[in-house]
């Protein structure tokens, strides 16, 4: 289960309404996340494109608020590799694939170091 590390939130990251529910499902799990026209994170893209990370810890309601990550560190990540770049997709997954937003790059295969849309 992904949790985020090294993260201040007052520099790392913003806050946000979420546009629609967490569910349990994606609970630990590291999101690609952009804002909808309205300003609300939503898993992907969006309107604004990929502007950062978020590990939601608990089912939320939509309208609760997000902590969004734009540098910092996320830990305990699955099914990354070491040494390796990653990018957010349009979905809200992680890619090696660069033609999408970059995220960071990983240390171990379970630590990214997270600078969104930063190289």
């Amino acid at each position: 289960m992904a949790r985020y590390d090294k993260y201040d939130p007052i520099s790392g990251g913003f806050r946000a309404p979420l546009a629609a529910a967490i569910v349990s499902g994606d609970v630990g799990k590291l999101l690609a996340v952009g804002l909808d026209a309205n300003g609300r994170v939503v898993k992907g893209s969006g309107q604004t494109g990929v502007k950062g990370v978020y590990v939601p810890t608990e089912v939320k309601n939509a309208g609760d608020t997000a902590d969004v990550m734009t540098d910092g560190e996320v830990v305990d990540c699955t099914g990354l590799a070491a040494g390796t770049n990653y990018y957010g997709t349009a979905a809200g997954a992680t890619s090696t694939v660069n033609t999408d937003t970059y995220l960071g790059c990983t240390v171990e295969a379970t630590r990214l170091v997270v600078r969104a849309a930063r190289k």
